[in-house]
């Protein structure tokens, strides 16, 4: 994935108080992928505009990009960032130094200095970060949160967050026989029926939750019904969070998807941008899911709710929290109605709270 990070920072008397913000493009498409802004305290504006630049490189890796342009309209920062220049002020070594490791995630970055009307998007969220900051602080004491604002998770991250209880399916034949199983849409067996109410008896014990999200595939409909049943919803379902497309290895075996095409699928197992014949990639799952997050966020943010699909979504839903590499997929494992939780930050903070709990079953 190629993609573009505009970045800026500002301080309000420099020093005084700062913020940053980033946004992070489709190359092809110019698509808004990802924002992230912050207030940072008492800064001058080249620390603002670095930690503008941080934020949009972990944003950008959260996204899996592989190629990274970064645009400024701050001409010290991308003068440092390209070697061209010295960083001698110690306030900057250190975050010059974290940007430089953010970046060795990536295939390339570039970067490229533009002026500042070509860059009015971060410089508006930069300043909302500001206003914030300063709405916060106006006829308070420095250690009070304006109100609804819950004090900083140990992580740093700040606000409500958006938990996401992630369950996988129950059993399906395609499963028993341990067959690609994608877009065939396939139905549980008796003892997929058995998981699904386990699951849901187990789910059902939680407090406040808000949706039940289905993938639109009978395996995870089934599923994701025994617990709203049991809650007294009805299932939303969201044609994100379908699982791959395996194209024509669907419904084959691991064995005979590796005779069938031999080199497609030894590349397959270990290139994400590699798709199956007439199949999706890794890559291209990375990104709708990322979008069907982003709109499950928009629409249910700082609630819980319960998300029931397929190995895949469910593994990059947990990439995405724990902001690691495509390497995540090809060594995480879950079983059929595993239970993983990952909380996702109004700030860009993330945490994933428990991993392919299958206790009901037992």
């Amino acid at each position: 994935m190629k993609v573009i990070v505009e970045a800026d920072g500002g301080s309000r008397g420099n020093p005084g108080p700062a913020g940053y913000g980033a946004v992070v493009r489709d190359k092809l498409s110019g698509e808004t992928l990802a924002e992230r802004k912050g207030a940072i305290g008492v800064a001058t504006n080249n620390v603002a505009e670095y930690q503008g630049l941080i934020a949009g490189l972990e944003a950008a890796r959260e996204l899996g990009a592989e190629v990274v342009e970064v645009r400024m309209d701050s001409k010290l920062v991308v003068e440092q960032m390209s070697g061209r220049w010295k960083i001698k002020h110690p306030s900057m070594q250190p975050l010059a130094k974290e940007a430089r490791e953010l970046a060795r995630a990536f295939g390339s970055v570039k970067y490229e200095w533009i002026p500042r009307e070509r860059n009015k998007q971060a410089d508006r969220l930069a300043n909302e970060a500001m206003d914030g900051a300063e709405g916060k602080s106006s006829g308070k004491a420095e250690s009070e949160q304006a109100e609804g604002v819950k004090q900083p998770h140990w992580s740093g991250a700040v606000g409500e967050p958006t938990r996401l209880i992630l369950l996988r399916h129950g059993q399906t034949k395609l499963s028993v026989e341990r067959r690609y199983s994608g877009r065939g849409d396939h139905e549980l067996t008796e003892l997929g029926l058995r998981q699904a109410e386990k699951a849901a008896e187990r789910l059902s014990t939680v407090d406040g939750i808000a949706a039940v999200v289905s993938s639109p595939l009978a395996r995870a409909a089934q599923t994701a019904r025994k617990l709203a049943d049991r809650i007294g919803q009805e299932v939303v379902t969201h044609q994100g969070l379908i699982e791959t497309d395996f194209g024509t290895w669907e419904g084959l075996t691991f064995a005979e998807a590796a005779a069938q095409d031999p080199e497609v699928h030894r590349r397959w197992l270990g290139d994400t941008s590699v798709r199956p014949p007439d199949g999706e990639s890794f890559d291209e799952v990375h990104a709708r899911v990322r979008k069907a997050r982003a709109e499950l966020i928009a629409k249910y943010g700082g609630s819980t709710i319960v998300v029931v699909s397929h190995v895949t979504p469910i593994k990059t839903l947990l990439r995405q929290a724990l902001d690691v590499g495509p390497q995540f997929l090809f060594r995480m494992h879950l079983d059929l109605t595993g239970v993983s939780i990952a909380e996702f930050y109004p700030d860009g903070h993330a945490s994933v709270k428990l991993v392919n709990d299958t206790s009901h079953l037992s």
